[in-house]
């Protein structure tokens, strides 16, 4: 018996610096969050997770109303905090902390701490609604760390290929991954 996990990255959101928690969606998010409703609308998707930042809730409100569902934000599906990276561009701060997964910036998490979070949270929803459909609402680093988890093809590289939103359907049986495919298309 399978579970479907639908994970969703988040729609563009302004970054304004302090506000990691509140930010909300831009409006060309908000029309990317409409996008997702009617990319997954015929789908049956028995509950609706997410991290607890406003940008992921946001981008899959429009599809859990629809659906009826409430939203149960779980604070482990908290977007990784890359921490003081001065001196160091963004995207090389990030293929470090993919290069080494013990390594972290100073106040910032390593991706090995950031994943065994969102493993616990997963494995534990896998568990308890087995057989059933789950979506969440992500980040580009934590989904890119729970897929790492079970295939290491996703790393640094998968992370900069990812759009916001982005989604993709992981199929599992209990616990292992059996497929991943990318069901976001940037033309729908």
């Amino acid at each position: 018996m399978n579970t479907i996990v639908y994970l969703i990255r988040h729609a563009e959101s302004p970054y304004i610096a302090g506000m990691e928690l509140e930010r909300g969606l831009s409006l060309k998010g908000q029309q990317d969050a409409e996008r997702v409703r009617l990319m997954l609308h015929n789908k049956k998707i028995d509950h609706f997770y997410s991290s607890p930042y406003a940008r992921a809730i946001l981008t899959i409100k429009p599809l859990a109303e629809e659906c009826g569902q409430d939203i149960l934000p779980l604070d482990d599906l908290r977007e990784r905090i890359i921490g003081d990276i001065a001196g160091t561009g963004f995207y090389e701060a990030k293929r470090l902390v993919y290069q080494d997964f013990t390594f972290s910036f100073p106040e910032g998490e390593s991706s090995e701490t950031a994943q065994k979070r969102g493993i616990r949270i997963v494995e534990g929803l896998l568990k308890r609604h087995a057989g059933q459909c789950i979506a969440i609402g992500t980040h580009g680093d934590i989904m890119t760390l729970l897929l790492n988890r079970y295939d290491r093809q996703y790393g640094f590289e998968f992370w900069q290929s990812t759009s916001m939103p982005d989604i993709y359907k992981a199929e599992f049986n209990g616990l292992l991954l059996k497929r991943v495919t990318r069901e976001w298309s940037e033309h729908s």
